[in-house]
Parts: structure tokens; C-alpha cells; sequence
């Protein structure tokens, strides 16, 4: 991402001078008079660096101590340039928020490297250690100051899916080289303009322009499903899921890891600020996501309208169990915790789509429960619906390979089940 440094200097012909021996294809440089103006560029751009010249009417010590004020919630590098070299006036200034102090005048070699090492230094404070990306400050900084600019752009929020359970079946170390991967990845398909900032440990912001948005996510996608199933083990790219570790006779069915792109532009829409720009951002990534497969999708005309979609919560919970008791006992617990709960005999008395299904497995012989899960997982219908599968016939692999999330031995504590629930319906 580009740098901007804003510089407070009422001498045109010195000014001009600072700007171009600071200017440059990183480094984005303004020039203001006063302090009105000044707030204007601060308020919109959030500068890295604030060079302040003591040509300005008012105090140099004093206005560096209001612009420290009013960056308090940023911490921008402020360097103070004055004409004195008193070392009370240095001194002054230091002590009112100034970060350096330089007397003009000065060297442009030395003024340069002074500017370049405070820039490195504000950068790598904001850099992520592990994966060398600029932090979720800094994106949203980066998001800032492509609200003032008048070209096309496009803000890509990429996130990696199913990251937390790959983290907590193949341990951190084995997450943290994924990530690794895919910023490499990410870092491959981006130009010199580009911006490439993290969120979180496994969310993404790419700042870009509007034309090549849509080719970079395309490329992405198919190179994340190419690379990924190196980061599996034999005996899971075999099965086609995770097994996790739950506690020592339940077990947990996850998808394999994918990436999910949303694509925003200024094309249809002008975004007021930071906050409507994000939560479109959101809207359309969550569009995005798909229960198994990496995908992108990119803001149309016909998808911008706000409150276009509606995202009702289901906390509907089916539950097919031969053992009446059973049967009456988990309704009655899940009633209580708030969720909207059907007992079945059977599937085909369903008019609606739930989000979870409690399911016995079946006896030895028939299996019944079983061959519901398989036959349900076929279904696109309920791509989005959990299953817990209770079972007598204690084998995890069998009960997970049919389709199951999670697969509770019998006899269960009714807590345990209960954990269960709670857990899918976060997720």
C-alpha cells in the first residue's frame, strides 16, 4: 500500500522541494497551509507521517501539540522541521508530541533517510510477525482513503473457511503454513499498486482496481483448491473430511478447508464511509460462501439494493429417535433453550428445512438412521442442515463417513449432546 505523508509548510517553493524528494510510487505526499485544511486531509487520508515547518502562524511546539490531539486514536509520525536549532525549541517540541526534530536547513540525503526510516518503522509496527502482512489497522486505513480517491477500485474480502478446525486437528503450526501458502499465493497475483492487508489469523483484505478484481479472485480460488490437499493427510483426502478430536468416544465430521471471496466496487455505488463500505463487503461474502467448495462472487446492479436479502435465523432442530423417552426428554431440554424443535417418525412428514437433525443410527441390521444421513447429504436442500447421529453401534468412521457432523455414542449424557448443539449452531 501506498504511504501518504502530509506536509503543513505555508513556503511554497520549500514545500515543493519536500515533496519531491519524498515523493515516489510508495509514497503518496500533500501539501496543506493551515490547519483547517490540514484536518480535512487527516480526517480523510489518516497520514502515516505529518511533517510540520514553523513558517506556520502558531507556535511549533503548540501546533504539533494539537495535532497530536487530534490523531490520538491513528499515531501518525509527526516531524517537526524548524529554522532554529536552539535545543529548547527542540526539546519543546519533542516533549509536545513530536516524534523527530530537524533544523533547516537541512541535507536532502539525510532528510530523505530520516523520512524513509520513520516510514519503515510506523510499517513494520503495523506488519502481522507471522505472515508479514499489514494489520487489520492498517486495512481498514487502506479502505479509508479509496473513499476520497476518484478511480474505479475494488475492495476483496477473502477469508479461509473451515480454518478453525483445521487449526484444531492439524495444530497451529500446520494452520500457520497454510496461511503462509495462501498469502504467497495472494502475494503472486497482486501488482506493486496493489494492497494486501489481514482481518483476522484467516481473513483477508485486497484493495485493487475494479477491471482485474474479478480475474485475481477466479485465480485464487482455483489456486487454493490445487494447493490444499497437500495439507491433508493420506487417510483424510481418502475419506474426503476431517475427523476431529472430540472427547474420547465422540467424534466430529468437518469439511475440508475453502475460500470464500466477496467483491465490492465503486462502479454502482459510492460508499459514504468505512462502515457502509464494510458491512456491504460482508453482505456479499457471506453470499459467497459455500458449505464445501471455494467460491467467489462480485457485487452486480441487481444484487446492491440494501435489504435486498433477508437473513431469517433458523434454530429449527428435527429429531427422528426410536425411544420415546429419549424422544420427550431432549425436546423438552431443547424447548427450554430457546429452539423451535419437531419430533418424525419419518422424513417426508417434513415441510420445512432445519438446521439441525438429531438422528439415531439404527440397529445393527438396518441401519435406518444411516442411510437418512446419506441420503439427506445427496440432497442440495440441505446443504446448510447439521447432523447429529446417535448410534449403539459404536464405530465413528462409519457413522461420520454417512454424512454425519457429529457422531455421540450410546448411551450419552444428555449435557454432552446438549454441548453439541450449542457448538453447530455457533458455527
Amino acid at each position: 500500500m501506498q504511504t501518504v505523508t502530509l506536509i503543513i509548510d505555508k513556503r511554497r517553493e520549500i514545500s515543493v522541494k519536500y515533496r519531491k524528494l519524498l515523493k515516489s510510487n510508495s509514497n503518496v505526499v500533500i501539501i496543506t497551509k493551515n490547519l483547517l485544511s490540514a484536518l480535512k486531509i487527516i480526517q480523510d487520508k489518516e497520514p502515516d507521517l505529518i511533517i510540520i515547518s514553523d513558517s506556520i502562524d502558531s507556535n511549533l511546539a503548540d501546533f504539533c501539540k494539537k495535532i497530536r490531539a487530534l490523531t490520538y486514536n491513528m499515531r501518525p509520525v509527526i516531524i517537526a522541521v524548524s529554522k532554529s536549532a536552539e535545543l529548547s525549541d527542540k526539546l519543546d517540541a519533542l516533549e509536545n508530541g513530536a516524534d523527530d526534530f530537524i533544523s533547516e536547513p537541512v541535507n536532502p540525503d539525510e532528510f530523505l533517510m530520516r523520512i524513509k526510516a520513520h516510514l519503515r518503522r510506523e510499517f513494520e509496527s503495523n506488519m502481522n510477525p507471522k505472515i508479514c502482512l499489514p494489520s487489520k489497522n492498517y486495512s481498514m486505513r487502506a479502505v479509508k482513503r479509496i473513499l476520497t480517491e476518484n478511480t474505479l477500485w475494488a475492495v476483496m474480502y477473502i477469508s479461509i473457511e473451515n480454518f478453525s478446525n483445521y487449526k484444531e486437528t492439524y495444530t497451529e503450526l500446520a494452520s500457520d503454513k497454510l496461511v503462509q501458502t495462501y498469502c504467497a499465493i495472494m502475494n503472486s497475483a497482486l501488482s506493486e499498486t496493489d494492497y494486501l492487508g489481514i482481518i483476522s489469523e484467516n481473513e483477508f483484505l485486497i484493495v485493487t482496481d475494479n477491471i482485474k478484481a474479478e480475474k485475481i479472485a477466479n485465480f485464487l480460488t482455483f489456486a487454493f483448491d490445487t494447493v490444499a490437499p497437500k495439507f491433508y493427510s493420506p487417510q483424510d483426502n481418502r475419506r474426503g473430511f476431517m475427523i476431529m478430536r472430540g472427547d474420547e468416544f465422540a467424534g466430529r465430521r468437518s469439511n475440508f478447508v475453502h475460500t470464500t471471496i466477496g467483491i465490492i466496487t465503486n462502479e454502482f455505488i459510492q460508499y459514504r464511509d468505512t462502515n457502509q463500505l464494510m458491512h456491504a463487503l460482508l453482505q456479499i461474502h457471506r453470499m459467497a460462501d459455500m458449505p464445501s467448495k471455494s467460491n467467489y462472487l462480485i457485487e452486480r446492479p441487481r444484487i446492491t439494493a440494501e435489504n435486498a436479502v433477508e437473513n431469517e435465523i433458523n434454530n429449527k432442530i428435527f429429531i427422528i429417535e426410536e425411544d420415546e423417552a429419549t424422544r420427550v426428554l431432549l425436546t423438552t431440554i431443547l424447548e427450554l433453550q430457546g429452539y423451535d424443535v419437531t419430533v418424525l417418525q419419518d422424513l417426508n412428514e417434513a415441510d420445512e428445512i432445519p438446521a439441525l437433525i438429531i438422528l439415531d443410527a439404527g440397529d445393527a441390521e438396518k441401519f435406518k438412521g444411516l442411510e437418512i444421513c446419506k441420503e439427506l447429504r445427496q440432497n442440495p436442500d440441505f446443504d446448510r442442515t447439521k447432523f447429529i447421529v446417535t448410534s449403539a453401534i459404536h464405530d465413528k468412521e462409519l457413522v461420520l463417513s454417512a454424512g454425519a457432523d457429529v457422531y455421540i455414542p450410546k448411551p450419552y449424557e444428555i449435557s454432552t449432546l446438549i454441548k453439541w448443539v450449542q457448538k453447530l449452531f455457533e458455527n
